[in-house]
């Protein structure tokens, strides 16, 4: 009987997290279906040294990452990874013209922009789960200069992302 109560009680406390997670592809603050046509089919990047992207709003990329710790990241994380999860980072030139871009993930991770050395903030966020190939989308406010982006926070081997204009 003790199991049994203690068993639903977590239940019941575990329930309201899981009910706020989104399920579903339309379930997004903000349609993603380019994004994820995009996504299907990712090219893939080097697996190791520098690496930059060339035409970043042309496709989607998928970045294999490493244990966090031995991932070398240009900048230190704005969320300390937890032991045990990957992360990767990879430069993206300028983009034609200042203003809000959405960075589209494959995976759920944490991430991370930095330009001219400085944590750029995000502006809007958007998750959910059970949508095959879309995780998460974030917003930044970029200018037309050189940035990072950091992938970290996760269980995944590789992310595939895609940078879209708003």
């Amino acid at each position: 009987m003790r199991r049994t109560v203690f068993a639903l009680a977590a239940l019941l406390v575990a329930a309201p997290a899981l009910a706020q997670e989104p399920v579903g592809c339309d379930k997004f603050k903000w349609p993603l279906d380019k994004e994820r046509d995009m996504l299907a089919n990712p090219a893939a990047l080097p697996a190791s040294g520098a690496i930059t992207v060339t035409a970043p709003l042309a496709s989607a990329f998928k970045l294999g990452l490493f244990p966090a710790d031995a991932a070398k990241l240009p900048m230190p994380p704005t969320r300390a990874p937890k032991p045990g999860t990957n992360a990767g980072a990879v430069s993206i030139p300028a983009l034609p013209k200042s203003g809000i871009y959405r960075l589209t993930l494959s995976e759920g991770a944490w991430i991370d922009v930095f330009q001219d050395n400085k944590d750029v903030k995000s502006v809007a966020f958007s998750g959910a789960t059970g949508c095959a190939g879309v995780r998460k989308s974030v917003k930044f406010e970029l200018d037309a200069k050189p940035f990072i982006i950091e992938i970290s926070g996760t269980g995944a081997r590789s992310v595939s992302f895609v940078i879209t204009p708003d």
